[in-house]
């Protein structure tokens, strides 16, 4: 019973999430029912995270135990042709019957997009966070600084988060663009809270939108305290881009994205 990988690519506008829910489509739910429609029986997917409504992957990395030994261009272009138009597989591959695309995760990289323009973009709605505001790019780019490194991010989880411990590691935080056309912001790390990005996301652009001065994203920070942040910016603009993996399972700190 061979184990595959397969990397996916997802327009998460139509769906309740990557996991399976009672109520609504989810694109775990189109996978497994693509799958069970190839092989001949129901097959169960884990992945390296979970997207909520509304988010998008280019990289969700995903598993599972094949009951059929197919040749990979099978579960390629085999499961393209059964999957619905907003979700394809972009690569299949097998991989060791221990990989588990979640333990074996050494992090993430997730990109937020901005549109800045003065008017509303009809290409946009589903992909970008829309502002008509022109925002302060260079006061994001500072502000961004201090949550670089391993910190408690507290102050930026999910009320209902369910992880042990709120220390991550933030690699990189990058704000890019410039005000009046498109502002990304791409996020580096170890390992995430529920809706962390999105909550950071939100938190720098208060700043961007002159609401608050550089200094309060540390005093945020600092505070451990998620009513002292920013608002949790809204799910489309939001993409998993990749997910970085080494030789076995990590030993720091699980996530809960």
């Amino acid at each position: 019973m061979p184990r595959v990988r397969l990397l996916l690519e997802y327009d998460g506008t139509n769906y309740v999430g990557w996991q399976i829910q009672h109520n609504g489509p989810s694109v775990q739910g189109r996978v497994q029912l693509a799958l069970e429609k190839l092989l001949g029986e129901p097959v169960n997917v884990f992945s390296a995270g979970r997207t909520d409504s509304g988010v998008h992957a280019t990289g969700m990395v995903v598993a599972f135990d094949s009951p059929r030994q197919l040749p990979t261009r099978a579960y390629w272009i085999g499961l393209n042709g059964l999957l619905p138009d907003d979700i394809a597989v972009i690569r299949a591959e097998e991989v060791r019957d221990d990989f588990d695309p979640r333990r074996w995760a050494k992090g993430k990289r997730y990109r937020y997009r901005v549109s800045n323009r003065r008017s509303r973009s009809p290409m946009r709605r589903f992909t970008h966070w829309e502002i008509y505001a022109p925002l302060n790019v260079a006061d994001m780019i500072e502000a961004a600084k201090v949550l670089v490194g391993h910190h408690d991010f507290s102050s930026f989880r999910a009320a209902d988060c369910q992880a042990a411990t709120a220390k991550r590691e933030i690699k990189k935080l990058e704000v890019l663009g410039a005000p009046g056309d498109e502002v990304q912001f791409v996020v580096e790390g170890t390992a995430f809270l529920k809706h962390m990005v999105r909550n950071l996301v939100g938190t720098l652009m208060d700043v961007g939108r002159g609401r608050r001065p550089v200094s309060w994203v540390r005093e945020v920070l600092e505070s451990r305290d998620r009513t002292k942040a920013g608002q949790t910016a809204p799910p489309q603009g939001l993409c998993l881009e990749e997910v970085f993996y080494g030789d076995g399972p990590r030993e720091d700190e699980g996530d809960d994205d």
